[in-house]
């Protein structure tokens, strides 16, 4: 039990620092294009701790599920608060309407307060498009450079297990039926006959040489019932040996995805099995796969969950490559950490969990949607080609985007995420993923 809480506070602990960087992508590009940034939080709810250095205060939060920059002007002030300002006067006050309008107007409102006047330039709103740009995609970009580094600590600095050419155990006999123990009478192992021992590192078999078990076993099932030279080194002195592969017959997959039983060899061998270190760019390329793979997940989310919800009320098992909640997510990592297996293939797991949580917070978060960073990308790019147009045509700079008459789009879908991430939260506690069973 103390193993699997450990494994759960790690991965909230993760994730805690995935979102601290996030939003230090934003703070600091923002901070060098002069944006005036009032607080930096990680998580929500109340303070636990903050202090104010500068204009900006830093702060933690009591729920490590998110966090923020405000920034002085993500908005441009409204049209009241341009007439004001203009005239020399003060915000008059809310304007009427329905429910929307009113969120509207409250959005604007809320912006307002965060600008000094109109002649403030240190506002997020004046900056280029460029500069708008770049600091929302640091936050996201921040989150796929962690993913990098800890996919590069699993592959390049923990390594993979594979197994290797090491030869780990060698039968002492073929046993009269499989599964049974060896007998008085029962015939040495083709290994065991030609003299392979234990330790011996298979160099190469039939003229082939080979790196890893997988390439040596292969090479002696092609050849069953056949005599094969193999080269092994043991502890340092080169040995030329010949064996005999027994025929068994052995089901195989072939291209088609078609199962047909055949006749292979083999000679009663084992190989040990290693943490083999990858070449350092694995851990990128493996990282950007999973960028693929996770927007091919993002692009299904509201099928995917909307399965989630049916095996709720079906009972039926789930997809062990669906969507997870925070939730299933630590419940995974405290299930990892709670395993009888070396301490090394758990930490290799829960880095590759943070490392995929990561990557998905980088995708999710450039969804062109409000309240999320591609919502600002696509509202920064959408300004800047209405300029663009309008200076080849000869016009005035058109007006800054009014985004608060977004805001309605906003709350459906903070509302659509909410829904979804309740129906994963509750599925991840009734009806949970397993990744043992």
């Amino acid at each position: 039990m103390v193993a699997f809480i450990v494994g759960v506070v790690v991965l909230v602990v993760g994730l805690a620092i995935s979102i601290a960087l996030h939003e230090i992508g934003h703070l600091v590009p923002a901070k060098r294009f002069g944006v005036r940034v009032g607080q930096y939080m990680v998580g929500f709810g109340p303070t636990l701790w903050s202090r104010r250095r500068g204009e900006t205060e830093y702060g933690v939060k009591a729920i490590p599920l998110g966090g923020y920059i405000s920034m002085a002007g993500m908005y441009p002030p409204s049209p009241t608060a341009r007439a004001a300002a203009a005239e020399g006067g003060a915000v008059s006050g809310r304007a009427g309407g329905g429910f929307f309008a009113t969120m509207v107007q409250d959005a604007r409102a809320a912006n307002d307060e965060t600008l000094d006047g109109a002649d403030d330039d240190r506002v997020f709103y004046r900056l280029p498009v460029y500069k708008r740009v770049i600091i929302m995609l640091g936050g996201p970009l921040m989150n796929l450079v962690f993913a990098i580094f800890l996919m590069t600590v699993v592959l390049s600095g923990i390594g993979v297990q594979t197994v290797t050419n090491t030869v780990a155990t060698v039968s002492t006999c073929v046993p009269a039926e499989a599964g049974q123990q060896c007998q008085a009478g029962d015939p040495p192992s083709p290994a065991a006959a030609a003299g392979i021992q234990s330790g011996d590192v298979i160099v190469s078999v039939d003229g082939h040489e080979v790196s890893d078990f997988a390439a040596a076993a292969a090479l002696i099932q092609g050849v069953p019932g056949e005599s094969v030279p193999i080269v092994v080194d043991r502890g340092g002195q080169t040995l030329s040996l010949s064996v005999t592969p027994d025929t068994v017959t052995r089901q195989v997959v072939d291209e088609d995805g078609q199962t047909a039983d055949t006749q292979v060899g083999v000679i009663g061998v084992t190989g040990t099995v290693e943490y083999v270190r990858q070449p350092i760019w694995s851990g990128p390329v493996a990282a950007v796969e999973n960028v693929g793979a996770v927007a091919g997940i993002i692009v299904q989310l509201p099928v995917k969950v909307y399965e989630t919800a049916a095996s709720l009320v079906t009972g039926a098992e789930r997809d062990p490559n669906g969507p997870l909640s925070i939730v299933g997510a630590g419940a995974i990592a405290g299930e990892v950490a709670a395993t009888d297996a070396p301490v090394v293939n758990r930490v290799a797991v829960i880095l590759s969990l943070l490392a995929s949580l990561n990557i998905a917070l980088f995708v999710f978060n450039l969804i062109p949607l409000l309240p999320l960073d591609g919502g600002h990308i696509a509202v920064a790019l959408w300004g800047g080609i209405r300029s663009w147009w309008a200076r080849i045509r000869g016009r005035a700079e058109p007006a800054p985007i009014d985004a608060t008459k977004l805001v309605p789009l906003t709350f459906v879908v903070v509302i659509a995420l909410i829904a979804m991430t309740g129906i994963l939260i509750i599925a991840d506690l009734v009806n949970p993923i397993s990744l043992f069973g």
